[in-house]
């Protein structure tokens, strides 16, 4: 197969969606391996691209609230008040799903994870369709997220026929995922929507971000969203690494006291919780692209919004066994 086209053209990614194939769209967040949702074929081509296990359900992407919540039952009221908060943007909810949507699409869970982007391209595809969308991000099945049309292509541009260019994403990093047990909500994925933000409208939500097999959402494995590299932490790292010239440093904040012979890698020099978001998994591709073997990791300082509990989270597992 010839390698994908990379365009800014909604009306060919439409075409396309609505033959039944599986294109690449920019969301606010990350890149989206994106197909009909209510097509099992076009579902299971998703899974095989990604490379990803049938046990790990999908995120399916609707216009807007009410056309997400055709697709659920028995909705809890702290649902609907989190989806008028915060639809669009990055909040995926993971309700009861109605026999609408596949068994592939849920992992046979009986839930599927809703979700309204906020990115306007994203959102011109789906004001075209009558149909919802399936998208996982688009890369294999594990590795590091892409946040450019370039990351896409670099991986999966020879499997799929087109990409929506929508330039960097805005947040660089996945949607918030909220489910709910016994109508309690429960964060499953830590993302770019603040857990401080959802306790402001759900102040009784609990935590339940790892899982490790049979999922409830994804994200919630213990190794995800990694480089095919060594990662280590720092206070983890043997003296032996951190003098070797073919180690990189992933660091956070203007003064980071590093081996100044290690190749450094800085999130943000100004301290930047957001931009340190974006830049999280071009770095690390770049690190996996380019002659150092090992990375390491330092945690990333508090802040008030939050963010870094979600930076730790991808660095956790990043850098966990695999």
């Amino acid at each position: 197969m010839a390698r994908a086209v990379i365009s800014r053209d909604i009306e060919e990614a439409v075409r396309l969606l609505k033959a039944g194939s599986v294109v690449a769209l920019p969301t606010e967040t990350v890149y989206g391996l994106a197909g009909n949702a209510l097509i099992r074929d076009t579902v299971m081509r998703i899974f095989k691209i990604k490379g990803r296990p049938t046990f790990d359900p999908l995120i399916v992407h609707c216009k807007n609230a009410e056309d997400a919540f055709r697709y659920a039952v028995r909705i809890p009221s702290a649902a609907i008040r989190l989806a008028e908060k915060f639809w669009p943007g990055p909040l995926t909810l993971v309700l009861n799903s109605t026999r609408k949507i596949p068994s592939e699409v849920t992992a046979g869970l009986g839930t599927v994870g809703l979700r309204v982007p906020s990115h306007p391209l994203f959102h011109q595809v789906l004001e075209a369709l009558d149909f919802p969308l399936a998208a996982p991000s688009a890369n294999p099945f594990g590795y590091v997220s892409p946040t450019t049309a370039r990351h896409v292509s670099d991986q999966l541009g020879h499997l799929i026929d087109f990409i929506l260019d929508g330039g960097p994403c805005l947040y660089g990093m996945e949607s918030t995922i909220v489910g709910f047990e016994k109508n309690v909500p429960v964060v499953y994925r830590l993302g770019a929507l603040p857990l401080k933000k959802i306790r402001q409208v759900a102040p009784d939500v609990t935590v339940k971000i790892h899982a490790s097999s049979n999922p409830k959402a994804p994200g919630q494995l213990s190794s995800h969203y990694a480089p095919s590299k060594k990662v280590l932490w720092a206070n983890a790292a043997p003296s032996s690494v951190l003098e070797d010239r073919l180690t990189a440093v992933l660091v956070f904040g203007p003064s980071p006291e590093v081996k100044p012979h290690c190749h450094i890698m800085n999130l943000s020099s100004t301290g930047d919780y957001h931009e340190a978001a974006r830049n999280l998994y071009r770095l690390l591709r770049e690190f996996d692209a380019g002659p150092w073997h090992t990375l390491v990791i330092h945690p990333i300082p508090q802040d008030p919004e939050g963010w870094s509990d979600v930076l730790n989270d991808r660095l956790e597992r990043a850098a966990a066994p695999r």
